[in-house]
């Protein structure tokens, strides 16, 4: 198999953002951002990700400063960013749980929330879809 040409994941006409779903005791890692919607911690490939799961490492580190696992695909859907259609493909991660659970400047919040906190809360269907595909496990 022939590797991915670095700029061929990271094409600005069709923006890829990798997420994960990552839970301890039945509650899931969840960020705020800007828009004031919780997602899944996790972001966009760059031109130096070898792979989506290389760029959800990657991420999660910067985002939670957590050295994460990544498991299993869930999934994968289109979302409309603020008029900008993004590839979503979401993972089951791993990590070891930190004393205290902190986030970057890039988020506005943190949150451990469970499946059914975040049903009613301001949160892309697709991420409920994968939430909920890890906690039926």
């Amino acid at each position: 198999m022939k590797p991915v040409e670095a700029d061929a994941v990271a094409d600005e006409r069709w923006p890829v953002s990798a997420k994960g779903v990552l839970a301890w005791d039945g509650r899931v890692v969840v960020l705020r951002n800007d828009r004031g919607e919780w997602e899944l911690p996790g972001g966009r490939l760059e031109p130096s990700d070898a792979s989506p799961q290389d760029a959800l490492r990657r991420e999660i580190g910067e985002e939670l400063g957590l050295d994460a696992e990544i498991g299993t695909l869930l999934d994968s859907w289109i979302y409309d960013v603020e008029g900008k259609r993004v590839l979503i493909v979401t993972y089951a991660c791993t990590a070891s749980r930190p004393a205290v659970l902190s986030h970057s400047d890039e988020h506005t919040e943190v949150g451990l929330l469970t499946p059914a906190e975040l049903a009613d809360a301001p949160i892309p269907d697709g991420y409920l879809r994968s939430i909920e595909s890890v906690a039926g496990e």
